[in-house]
């Protein structure tokens, strides 16, 4: 890393990470390493209705919270990660 550049803040949710986006300098960080990371472009416009055990969704919900995560976001990663294990046909 040189000396010059800031190193990457270690953002914990969502919200902090649009909150940097929207405020920093990206020039002035070091992108000799950067890490990847998940953040969603993608227009959210398709409904989804289910019905789930209330325990099924406050296991969610503290799971989500307890990543910083809101519970609909932590729902859809959870189906990504779900969709790319599954084995083809």
């Amino acid at each position: 890393m040189s000396k010059s550049n800031k190193p990457w803040p270690n953002l914990k949710t969502h919200d902090d990470v649009d909150e940097f986006i929207a405020n920093a300098d990206l020039s002035e960080y070091d992108w000799g390493q950067p890490e990847p990371v998940s953040h969603e472009f993608e227009d959210k416009s398709a409904r989804v209705t289910m019905r789930m055990p209330e325990s099924q969704l406050a296991k969610i919900k503290a799971e989500a919270e307890q990543r910083g995560m809101k519970y609909q976001k932590f729902m859809r990663v959870l189906m990504e990660r779900g969709l790319q294990s599954l084995e083809p046909l």
